[in-house]
């Protein structure tokens, strides 16, 4: 906030997108450096540095911030995994092979704990609504993968897609208990020979 901005009171209130931005962005870097229950709903009001009854208007419960929290995070990393992917070409063979650049960046990261979704399900619950969502994403993934692997004439893409997002998984799980970048190397490598494999081409 600047000086002249400070003298109207107007300009100190944050508007509503404004005040649920601070509150949501709090709780994405809170969240995933201490885990969902550690993160305390007290801690987060006021590191975002709003009111109470601000923060109970968006999130009338913990559970439901956690919700919004793993929906930008499916955001981000879905949109990683694209990105990672058309960077490898048109060739839907290489995309399933290039898809796993997003996991070499997520890997060297500072800070990096791993698959939010992971830790997530690890915290939560079969059947509650944090639960639920995990599970949603990485059909998402799996089905988009599967995709991908149709277009590349895999003759069983539903096998390709399984064990492509169980290397990716994987990865992302090796990354943060190894502390090793390695480990994104080595899924990508096996990745490469999984599509091969699948596709009868040398890798």
């Amino acid at each position: 906030m600047t000086p002249t901005a400070a003298r109207t009171p107007q300009a100190v209130r944050p508007s509503a997108g404004h005040a649920r931005d601070k509150i949501l962005a709090t709780a994405f870097r809170l969240f995933y450096a201490q885990g969902l229950r550690a993160a305390g709903i007290d801690t987060i009001i006021a590191e975002s540095g709003v009111a109470k009854a601000t923060f109970y208007k968006y999130f009338p419960a913990k559970d439901d911030l956690i919700l919004a929290y793993l929906e930008k995070v499916d955001g981000v990393w879905t949109g990683q995994l694209h990105a990672a992917a058309e960077a490898a070409g048109p060739d839907p063979a290489a995309q399933l092979v290039g898809l796993f650049d997003a996991l070499a960046s997520a890997c060297r990261r500072d800070g990096y704990r791993g698959c939010a979704f992971i830790n997530a399900a690890a915290e939560s619950a079969s059947g509650t609504r944090i639960h639920e969502r995990t599970v949603t994403h990485k059909e998402h993934v799996r089905a988009w993968i599967r995709d991908l692997a149709v277009q590349a004439g895999a003759p069983d893409p539903d096998q390709l897609a399984r064990s492509l997002t169980l290397v990716l998984d994987g990865g992302l799980a090796s990354g943060v208990l190894d502390a090793d970048p390695a480990a994104a190397i080595a899924a990508r490598h096996t990745a490469a020979q999984l599509v091969s494999a699948s596709l009868g081409r040398n890798p």
